[in-house]
């Protein structure tokens, strides 16, 4: 069992991760803390365009005072060479008498080979601290790398009765200001923001994000038909936008919107556009987490296919009655043994409202906690 310092360590290198929220992507959030006789003495972040990794700095920042110190990081040291040398390499010329590991790095050029070649070299590792909490962190790249599909999210803004629109469509706004500010740091981050055409349609939202990000938001659009419209607000905010289309859409618009998006043909299924066709698309893109912000056709959609791996609902206390539009369009559900099972339930207030995050029971567990 870690000890409470141990722990109390490892969560500093978390908190030091979610730094780089927006700016690592592909790569992990890792955060690092050099601990000698009980003082910290050295604490770094990776973020992308830096180059360094975590582990790297927080030694650098240690120095000499290194050699004979505790090293606490949230994902295995990395033993190949990439952008940057080996951090294992770093780890083994600093010193180090102990390294506290997290959780495995499941990348095919990691898997466990930076713990073995720290241990070859006589330091002692030990795995598991905090490791919840270090895959929660990681739970996008952690998907993405042992899948090479998008980690994706449901985002839904609903009334307590799982209305998303009043009747005659109106949506703005269903929840409240600290709700939408929330959701607004769901897109810093995430790699992409997916809606349907409909939503495009009848809302124009730009699906813009604030913050300093790394690469701009890829905004997806899902038009079977390819019906976008080319003066769509979507066009004018900043970020690649891609639409994937079925068989038999019109081309009549195509030409126009090539000039401002990448077009996808993919094939249709009795349920819509295929999403196996799309995740792997965006996938080869190097898109690692999609974020879906609706409508509800396509929130049911996604979710009969299987392809959530996590949802997050914002309730406000407000009750719309069966007029409004709902959230979530038909799933075929008709027992209570056949309802879509969520696990690892959390309930967040904010303001009047209520955040509600979870995880599909079919999701991929193992990549959300591996060993």
């Amino acid at each position: 069992m870690p000890t409470d310092d141990e722990i109390l360590y490892m969560k500093r290198a978390c908190r030091l991760a979610l730094r780089g929220t927006g700016r690592v992507s592909p790569n992990p959030l890792v955060g690092a803390v050099v601990v000698r006789n009980g003082v910290v003495v050295g604490e770094g972040y990776h973020l992308y365009e830096r180059k360094d990794h975590a582990e790297v700095i927080a030694l650098a920042q240690a120095g000499s005072k290194a050699k004979g110190a505790d090293l606490y990081v949230n994902l295995e040291p990395c033993s190949h060479v990439g952008r940057t040398p080996p951090c294992v390499d770093s780890i083994i010329r600093a010193g180090v008498r102990r390294v506290f590991v997290a959780i495995r790095d499941p990348n095919p050029l990691v898997s466990g080979q930076g713990i073995a070649a720290l241990r070859k070299q006589g330091i002692e590792v030990r795995e598991g601290v905090c490791r919840e909490e270090a895959s929660r962190l990681n739970e996008k790249f952690l998907h993405f790398i042992q899948t090479r599909r998008p980690f994706v999210l449901l985002k839904l803004g609903m009334t307590l009765d799982g209305r998303i629109a009043a009747a005659s469509g109106q949506s703005r706004w269903i929840t409240g200001e600290q709700s939408r500010r929330v959701a607004h740091n769901l897109r810093f981050e995430y790699d992409a923001v997916l809606v349907g055409v409909n939503t495009v349609v009848a809302d124009d939202p730009s699906l813009d994000t604030r913050g300093a990000r790394r690469k701009p938001l890829t905004k997806v659009i899902l038009d079977s038909e390819l019906r976008t419209p080319q003066t769509a607000r979507v066009f004018k905010s900043p970020g690649p936008v891609v639409i994937f289309f079925g068989p038999g859409a019109s081309e009549s618009h195509a030409p126009a919107l090539r000039q401002a998006a990448t077009l996808i043909p993919v094939t249709k299924t009795s349920d819509g556009l295929d999403w196996d066709c799309i995740l792997r698309a965006l996938g080869e893109q190097g898109v690692t987490s999609v974020l879906i912000e609706g409508g509800g056709r396509v929130a049911a959609s996604a979710i009969r296919a299987g392809v959530v791996q996590k949802i997050a609902f914002f309730y406000a206390p407000k009750i719309l009655g069966a007029e409004g539009i709902s959230g979530i369009g038909r799933l075929g559900v008709r027992d209570l043994s056949d309802a879509l099972q969520l696990a690892d339930m959390r309930v967040k207030r904010l303001g009047s409202d209520f955040l509600v995050e979870g995880y599909p029971i079919t999701a991929l567990r193992p990549a959300r906690f591996p060993a």
